[in-house]
């Protein structure tokens, strides 16, 4: 696509214009996230964000947003329809790793404690930190799933302890933790692409840049109000 000589970045992708450095192979993750973004603009984009997503919950280290924003700026009048196959997958793949989470646990709970003595887990532990899990399930999953927080390892986690037999109601655990991971990835990916959608190319850079920041301090302020309310009133 043709790029304006005094243009900084480019109006489709939001790339910035110019020579690029080569990326050194052993700067796995740059390349892994240089691959992802390939997939931007092929044919298959949507399938492409669809799989993203979904394994993005459960192992995949690149976040979906990767893919989202040049999918975005391609075709902006989809901006919705992309951010909700962005959202479903992903929330789906939640769903993935908190299965994962509770036959892990089935299987390996009976030597675990056993094999993870020296490190200080025992049942009265793990009792203890069910008990915070479940006090503080909608927050952890949620906060993790807004913000650049590792969303898979308390996807697992949360089928560990919200399946274990100290869990008080895995009913209700598991509604909130469903809850949480819509909510969050909903607001995640769709607040992404209608910043794209109005902005355009122009706001990329600063997305990239500061997002992670923005949604870590958003998800503080969000936490922070509800337990201020709950010891106020």
């Amino acid at each position: 696509m043709a790029v304006e000589a005094t243009a900084e970045f480019c109006q489709h992708c939001g790339a910035r214009v110019g020579p690029h450095r080569r990326v050194p192979w052993w700067h796995v993750h740059r390349r892994l996230y240089d691959w992802t973004l390939a997939w931007a603009y092929r044919p298959s984009a949507s399938a492409a964000l669809s799989v993203l997503s979904f394994s993005e919950s459960i192992i995949f280290p690149v976040p979906p947003d990767v893919l989202l924003i040049p999918m975005v700026l391609g075709n902006p009048r989809k901006w919705f329809r992309t951010a909700l196959i962005c959202s479903i997958a992903s929330i789906l793949g939640a769903i993935a790793a908190y299965l994962i989470g509770w036959l892990a646990w089935a299987h390996i709970e009976s030597y675990a404690y056993e094999w993870l003595g020296w490190a200080g887990l025992t049942k009265e532990n793990f009792a203890t930190a069910t008990r915070l899990f479940e006090t503080w399930n909608f927050w952890i999953v949620f906060t993790a799933g807004f913000t650049p927080l590792p969303f898979k390892v308390f996807n697992i986690c949360a089928g560990m302890f919200g399946t274990s037999e100290q869990a008080v109601n895995p009913a209700m655990f598991f509604a909130l933790f469903l809850l949480a991971a819509t909510l969050s990835r909903g607001a995640r990916f769709f607040l992404v692409s209608g910043l794209i959608r109005i902005f355009g190319a122009k706001i990329t850079p600063f997305v990239d840049k500061y997002f992670n920041w923005l949604a870590l301090l958003f998800a503080a302020l969000l936490v922070g109000g509800f337990i201020a309310i709950k010891y106020i009133f």
